[in-house]
């Protein structure tokens, strides 16, 4: 039984879909599935049933309830030997074996959220957090997507290192062209991310204003929103047009779209709390430049990578200087010789259902 209530959109969403495509493609008719989910529509096969609750939805209360009361009579009900949780919780009363996936790194990152400046994100460092960590220690095995999310769970649990498996997210991708070097391209930002307060669109902002005092121009930066997803981005947006700063909200794009920007622009990443970081590994195997925060992850995918910068994802005028670099050609692209070995294991699938 594979629990993952949570997953509605985003990344959640990405890692439920992938899974149940992998799932999809086993050609093993002695394996059962049933998958428990709440607004998403999966489809039912000869060997995978699909059990749906929108209702969970509702509030924290009835996610609660759920997850107290629900989720172990249906583990009990349907006589379930492996449960597979890809909503960072273990199910609990249960006696059967179960694996816990986690991609929720807010517990795990150096930045603490205080209540008054997120009270969401304060409530997953400080009260969901100890029933992730909790979670861990419980689970039979845990798998994560990186191994500075591995190296943080074992400094927060101390469990067995045997006990937290490595397993990258799938990435599928078919690359028809690479990055090329021109003037346009050279003054082209891109960043493909959604309204998330920690996706840190802000410093973008505050870098542009800090250009525009120098009276720097002639560039452009591309945002994947429309400007009205939050408060927080529609405040930025209303920054973006009164100062009429060269910052377009061109909405969401298809991903042949977003691969296609990679060719022709630098990927700016100043999100300080990601799992993995996409987009940083996606613009690397498109040879392309990137500008990005430093962080664990960021440094996991780019440390051996030539035409990737670091800067303080709190420094809005770190950020403005490194694009300034690019403008007067103090930092020039260089050829990136990925070796062919390397793109195949970074484009190698892995296989979560090997894991179960």
């Amino acid at each position: 039984m594979v629990f993952d209530v949570p997953a509605e959109d985003g990344g959640a969403l990405s890692v439920l879909n992938d899974f149940y495509n992998e799932v999809s493609n086993i050609n093993d008719k002695n394996s059962n599935w049933i998958f428990v989910i709440s607004t998403p529509t999966l489809n039912e096969t000869e060997n995978i049933k699909v059990l749906r609750f929108p209702w969970i939805k509702k509030s924290w209360a009835h996610r609660y309830f759920f997850d107290q009361f629900v989720a172990p009579k249906l583990v009990k009900k349907h006589k379930v030997d492996k449960v597979f949780s890809l909503q960072n919780v273990t199910i609990p009363h249960l006696n059967c074996e179960q694996i816990l996936y986690v991609h929720q790194s807010l517990p795990f990152v150096e930045y603490k959220f205080s209540f008054t400046e997120n009270k969401l994100f304060w409530i997953y460092q400080n009260i969901i957090g100890k029933k992730i960590i909790h979670s861990i220690k419980s689970a039979q095995k845990v798998i994560v997507q990186t191994e500075w999310m591995k190296a943080a769970c074992l400094e927060k649990t101390m469990v067995n290192e045997e006990k937290i498996k490595v397993v990258p997210p799938k990435i599928n991708i078919e690359i028809e062209k690479f990055f090329s070097e021109s003037e346009k391209n050279l003054s082209t930002f891109f960043y493909p991310a959604g309204a998330s307060y920690y996706k840190n669109h802000r410093i973008i902002v505050e870098a542009c204003r800090e250009l525009k005092k120098k009276e720097i121009n002639g560039y452009k930066i591309f945002f994947t929103l429309k400007g009205n997803e939050n408060t927080h981005i529609a405040d930025l947006y209303k920054i973006v047009q009164e100062m009429q700063l060269p910052i377009y909200f061109i909405g969401s794009i298809s991903r042949a779209q977003v691969f296609d920007f990679y060719t022709k622009s630098i990927l700016l990443f100043p999100s300080y709390i990601e799992t993995f970081g996409l987009p940083l590994l996606e613009s690397k195997l498109h040879k392309g430049m990137i500008l990005t925060a430093d962080t664990p992850f960021s440094h996991e995918v780019l440390d051996v990578y030539p035409n990737a910068y670091f800067f303080d994802a709190f420094n809005s005028i770190a950020l403005a200087r490194l694009m300034k670099q690019i403008f007067d050609g103090e930092i020039s692209y260089r050829e990136a010789s990925i070796l062919k070995q390397e793109s195949k294991e970074n484009l190698k699938e892995y296989a979560l259902t090997d894991q179960l």
